[in-house]
């Protein structure tokens, strides 16, 4: 079963905190804006996005499951 990273961008604030936790999945650009690098990524990141999630100050990320 796969899932996606979604983001509510009205919600984030870029801190930057999901791309220290995966610079895999999340990148915060020079023009302060928060890309997913994959919106899809496999189980071997699935711990990682989950720490994302929890950690993110805003609550703007999730996880969809497929």
């Amino acid at each position: 079963m796969g899932y996606k990273v979604v983001v509510d961008y009205d919600l984030c604030e870029s801190n930057a905190i999901c791309m220290q936790i995966a610079p895999e999945v999340f990148e915060v650009r020079d023009d302060d804006f928060l890309y997913v690098l994959n919106e899809t990524p496999g189980d071997d990141m699935r711990a990682k996005v989950e720490e994302s999630v929890q950690r993110c100050p805003k609550q703007a990320i999730a996880i969809a499951e497929d």
